[in-house]
């Protein structure tokens, strides 16, 4: 029956080899398939149909990379439409995925917080606050914010001179962790913050930075005299006076920010949150159906060939992802790089335009992965995963394959469920953003 079929992928492979068995994925809705009067309907039946041709595409770029040198079968590939996979090479086997890795802390992410979740940095101080001046210690207690950079500090900062403070005659605090730049070291980020909060301590860098806030952003003048001290946050309890709380940007475009340059700084700060790299492939594979043998990671960011992940596993994690933005009006677009609109790791690129996409390298090792819109297919999802050298050689034969596969299938604008909603460096997504910081004041323990 039509429905079964549409409910069960078809998993054809290109080399001949025969698939295991495995657990059908859930048909993304695109549109709502509830809307569609029948299963019968001629537009769903097309989207599914097996299609020989774009197998055969597939078939032609897998032979130009043995003709170059490539071994078909250290290539994975899975490339589905509606609910049918309509062509895969090596689909369920696990291989170097590098920062494909990245979407499935996305999903592990978006599974634990909810999109607008924001994770808080909190100033206080000890000591008496007079005449503009702590005579203690300024304390600060982060818990994770990923994208605590030179902006939202310096916003920080000028938060604490509106309040009228000028000088910290103490130390500065480090209660447990912090991160800031993207530093692992608490301690050197602590440096960092004294930097930023001080004009006069402003390298070039941190300056070009300030150039690029909006021009009246002040420059703030907060010295700090003593050390920095970082202290476990559960031992010798400090009475402190909480002077204000820092929100960081929303789940949803930390998320986008992470993807958008790869950076596997936010990705492993991602993952250690959400209880190391097993549980986020505990959740992946939860969340998509997927075994997770076919999930094999040992961190968030994808660095190191031991990540490792199946070209089925990929496509699943965007559908899952799919599926868990779509409910709130969002789409695989507000989490990443979209083609023809960020830049980052794709630039340089040519590929179908408004296409929402991964890439992923290492050494040896290029992939890409995610979804562009078609005429007659609609949303094609699709994961490459390429080993055995010529980084440059493997992105261009993945750029053309794409291309081929939409002028077969029909360029077309994205559905508007696909248009991305989360713009970064625009309203409301401004790193540095003051509203962003909430002026408290109030005794408390830690």
């Amino acid at each position: 029956m039509l429905h079964h079929a549409l409910v069960a992928l078809s998993l054809l492979s290109l080399l001949g080899e025969q698939p295991a068995p495995v657990t059908a994925l859930e048909p993304m809705p695109w549109p709502e398939m509830a809307t569609i009067a029948g299963w019968e309907s001629p537009w769903v039946l097309k989207m599914n149909a097996p299609d020989p041709q774009a197998k055969e595409i597939v078939r032609s770029y897998l032979t130009n990379l043995a003709e170059l040198g490539f071994a078909p079968e250290d290539q994975g590939l899975w490339v589905q439409t509606g609910a049918t996979a309509i062509a895969v090479n090596q689909p369920y086997r696990p291989s170097p995925a590098a920062s494909l890795t990245k979407m499935a802390t996305t999903l592990a992410a978006l599974e634990t917080w909810s999109v607008n979740h924001r994770f808080e940095t909190r100033i206080g101080h000890t000591g008496t606050l007079e005449n503009g001046v702590i005579n203690g210690d300024l304390v600060i207690e982060w818990t994770g914010d990923p994208y605590f950079v030179w902006e939202e500090a310096i916003a920080l900062a000028n938060t604490l001179n509106q309040q009228g403070i000028q000088q910290v005659t103490g130390n500065l605090v480090v209660l447990g962790e912090f991160s800031m730049n993207f530093e692992p070291d608490s301690y050197r980020s602590g440096e960092l913050f004294i930097q930023a909060a001080d004009v006069n301590l402003w390298s070039d860098e941190v300056y070009y930075v300030h150039n690029t806030m909006p021009p009246e952003t002040p420059a703030p003048t907060l010295a700090i005299a003593g050390e920095i001290i970082v202290q476990p946050l559960a031992t010798n309890p400090l009475q402190l006076t909480w002077l204000v709380q820092h929100q960081s940007l929303p789940l949803v475009p930390l998320l986008k920010a992470m993807n958008i340059y790869s950076n596997n700084a936010m990705a492993d700060q991602f993952a250690r949150a959400l209880g190391g790299a097993n549980t986020v492939a505990a959740k992946a594979a939860d969340r998509t159906g997927v075994p997770v043998s076919e999930i094999r990671l040992i961190n968030g960011s994808g660095l190191g060939i031991e990540n490792q992940l199946s070209p089925r596993a990929v496509v699943a994690i965007l559908l899952g992802i799919q599926r868990e933005l779509r409910a709130h009006d969002l789409s695989v677009s507000d989490v990443m790089p979209v083609f023809g609109q960020d830049e980052g790791t794709l630039i340089y690129r040519e590929l179908p335009q408004q296409a929402a996409l991964k890439t992923g390298t290492l050494n040896t090792v290029s992939s890409l992965a995610g979804y562009f819109p078609t005429r007659d297919r609609g949303p094609v999802w699709f994961s490459i995963h390429n080993w055995g050298g010529d980084l440059d050689l493997f992105r261009a034969q993945q750029d053309a394959l794409l291309l081929a596969l939409q002028q077969h299938w029909g360029a077309a604008p994205s559905p508007t469920t696909f248009v991305p909603k989360v713009i970064m460096d625009q309203p409301p997504y401004v790193l540095g953003d003051p509203s962003r910081n909430l002026v408290v004041s109030g005794d408390a323990s830690s």
